[in-house]
């Protein structure tokens, strides 16, 4: 990989993607959303890696798209170019992915953090949809994804302003999981990836599905898919060892079947 490194096993069941464009303050060009793509796709299906983080570093996340690569494209050159699909292997990866976030996550940055389960930020970080300032708005979920998890009246403001977010505002809105000290950012991350890493694989990717699905059904229709995946997870060793290990009093030993 070019623009990226990957460490599929950074400690038990647990895989780093780190961007690694640091001149360009890891701007997103289509390239380096490729090798994001296929990593996704293999490590989904390694039966070793149960979780994925996803970070920038301590200094940067992301500080937007590569704005040189689409400055003169034309309405067309973009529709044929399709470059956001290659952000859906993101949406369609089964294996819950943690956004570690310090510095700039900006424009494409700030979508690529939104498009992960969840986002532990430093206590640098800053969050914004900048677009407007250039003559454009966001493209790969900003408009999305920032609304639902902060609210229309805000989501509204960031975007129609340009506005940066601190870590502690983002907090506040819900955007974030918590804050950490920059220097402590990958550790803390990796706490709470241990956390999801002790737990059935299956009832896992189940859960994260179930979860999803609410942004696409009412509740009704959420409710009907949750319970089948509820009833789901009873076809799993995992279930069964888990549910005899608590009678047991003993830690459960989950292997993902």
């Amino acid at each position: 990989m070019e623009f990226i490194k990957v460490n599929k096993q950074h400690e038990k069941f647990i895989a780093l993607i780190e961007l690694n464009r640091p001149k360009e303050l890891n701007a997103l060009n289509r390239e380096l959303m490729l090798e994001i793509r296929d990593t996704l796709r293999e490590l989904d299906e390694d039966d070793t890696v149960r979780v994925i983080i996803l970070t920038g570093g301590q200094k940067v996340f992301a500080a937007g798209a590569d704005i040189k690569q689409m400055a003169t494209a034309t309405a067309i050159d973009m529709l044929n170019i399709d470059q956001f699909s290659t952000w859906d292997q993101i949406k369609k990866t089964k294996k819950p992915i943690i956004a570690a976030v310090s510095g700039f996550a900006l424009g494409g940055g700030c979508e690529l953090a939104m498009t992960c389960d969840m986002i532990v930020a430093s206590d640098t970080a800053k969050f914004g949809q900048p677009e407007i300032k250039i003559g454009t708005m966001p493209g790969a979920g900003g408009t999305q994804r920032l609304t639902r998890a902060v609210g229309k009246v805000m989501a509204m403001e960031l975007v129609l302003t340009g506005r940066f977010i601190s870590a502690e505002e983002a907090l506040s809105a819900g955007l974030i999981n918590k804050i950490v000290p920059a220097e402590l950012l990958l550790d803390e991350t990796l706490k709470l990836a241990r956390l999801i890493a002790a737990q059935s694989p299956v009832a896992v990717k189940l859960a994260k599905e179930a979860v999803n699905n609410t942004f696409n059904s009412t509740l009704d229709e959420g409710l009907i898919f949750e319970r089948k995946n509820f009833y789901l997870t009873f076809a799993s060793e995992d279930q069964k060892e888990g549910m005899a290990a608590f009678v047991e009093k003993r830690v459960p030993v989950f292997k993902g079947k």
